[in-house]
């Protein structure tokens, strides 16, 4: 491909969003540039503090739990209070949070402050990603959605190397960092973003349409269908925060080896991610996720055979190109399968997927890891992918078959409709779909 060609398809990538989305995405930007808990908190408590694996896997999961304990509570709030003051409160608290937990110095005290900045770091998330659908168009979505992992890649390519070095003489300041650029977002997303909730017309007031509750999301077969196999992927990338660095600790690689290596995968996203985007958007979802099932499961299943850092950066290049690929497609499926007036719950459900296998996975590297050693680990994994594969192929499927001459379109409500159009923050969002009738029970 040509210079041309690439600075052709990046205009082509970044040109028609609305300026809300680009301050959300710097929003985004900055606050990964902070990256660290997420990242050393394995090597901070193995390496630093002297902890067995399995307790830093206990960590881990708490931190995993209070993600899971805050993903339906914080849809319910995108939905209620709406998406900026969820934001504004749940970047507030994981800035206070963070620093906290740098000065915490018993386990029993790491361990609670970590549930708390696991409760408090995720909450944003249903907002962030709700946002992102609102203000803009349904055709965009992916291509948003790719930028937008762009941008947590970019950071983290950043923080990565950094944070690496800094922790070999500080991991305090580490700590510290991240507090104060989470605390930056949180000032901009009060200054720069304006409330995207779209508020119901006077024809849905005057029907008195019922609102959509969690009960909604969790009869929804194919979102949760979806949510089902995101958990299983989701699995399989967490490994790269915990089994990865748990594994090369254990292998007598150093911090900054850690460093390097899983800066690989952001660099390569921040590569990657803007030329692949133009194909993503033109793909076939089904053969889309089951490649990147396939990929991600197979990808970390070679790292049993990795003896070196070029090696381990080799593996990480091949399940690197199942996130860049399986992102951007999940979250646009996710998005199209949520309704108007319910996108902050879907949202959170779809969160807690993630959360879940936060919780799951340090807890299933730690057991295996110090039972019977990293090579099972990395074998469960591939298993995994491919499950997941199979799951997407029949998944979509179904999709597509429920959906003739489409690949898959939003709930199509029960009763015809009045388009309903989403208040647009800016000249070039377009009308949402409408959403689908729900049964006629206010739920939380």
């Amino acid at each position: 491909m040509s210079v041309a060609s690439l600075r052709r398809a990046a205009r082509e990538s970044v040109a028609g969003l609305p300026r809300e989305f680009w301050w959300l995405w710097t929003s985004t930007l900055v606050n990964r540039l902070g990256a660290f808990v997420a990242t050393f908190m394995t090597l901070y408590l193995t390496v630093d503090r002297g902890y067995s694996a399995s307790f830093a896997g206990l960590v881990v999961a708490l931190h995993g739990l209070g993600g899971v304990v805050s993903s339906l509570g914080a849809g319910v709030m995108t939905d209620r209070l709406g998406r900026r003051p969820t934001l504004l409160a749940a970047q507030a608290s994981t800035a206070f949070s963070v620093a906290l937990l740098g000065f915490m110095e018993q386990p029993a005290s790491i361990a609670a402050v970590a549930l708390l900045v696991g409760m408090t770091s995720n909450a944003s998330r249903p907002a962030v990603q709700a946002m992102m659908a609102d203000i803009v168009r349904p055709e965009d979505r992916v291509r948003a959605f790719a930028l937008n992992y762009w941008a947590i890649n970019l950071g983290f390519a950043v923080s990565a190397t950094a944070a690496g070095f800094v922790a070999e003489y500080s991991y305090l300041a580490g700590f510290l960092g991240e507090a104060a650029l989470t605390l930056v977002c949180a000032v901009l997303v009060y200054v720069k973003l304006p409330e995207s909730r779209p508020e119901r017309t006077a024809a849905e007031r005057a029907a008195a349409e019922p609102e959509i509750g969690l009960g909604t999301v969790l009869r929804d077969g194919r979102f949760m269908g979806v949510v089902g196999l995101s958990f299983l992927i989701s699995l399989i990338f967490t490994q790269g925060s915990f089994g990865l660095p748990l594994a090369m600790g254990t292998g007598g690689f150093s911090t900054g080896d850690y460093g390097l290596v899983i800066a690989v995968n952001g660099v390569l996203i921040v590569l990657l991610q803007i030329p692949v985007t133009r194909f993503l958007e033109k793909g076939d979802p089904q053969k889309l996720l089951v490649l990147s099932a396939l990929l991600a499961g197979y990808g970390f299943g070679l790292t049993a055979f990795a003896g070196s850092v070029w090696s381990l950066g080799l593996t990480v290049c091949v399940w690197t190109l199942a996130e860049i690929v399986n992102s951007p497609t999940q979250m646009g499926l996710v998005a199209r399968l949520s309704p108007l007036h319910g996108r902050g719950r879907y949202q959170g459900m779809y969160t807690m997927s993630w959360a879940v296998a936060s919780l799951v996975a340090p807890l299933m590297a730690g057991f295996m890891i110090d039972r019977w050693g990293a090579g099972w680990l990395w074998a469960s994994v591939a298993l995994l992918g491919t499950v997941a594969a199979v799951g997407y192929w029949l998944l979509m499927r179904r999709l597509a078959e429920s959906e003739p001459g489409s690949v898959v379109t939003a709930p199509k409500p029960a009763a015809a409709l009045a388009p309903v159009s989403t208040p647009a923050p800016a000249p070039s969002a377009a009308p949402a779909v409408p959403a689908p009738a729900a049964p006629a029970v206010v739920e939380v």
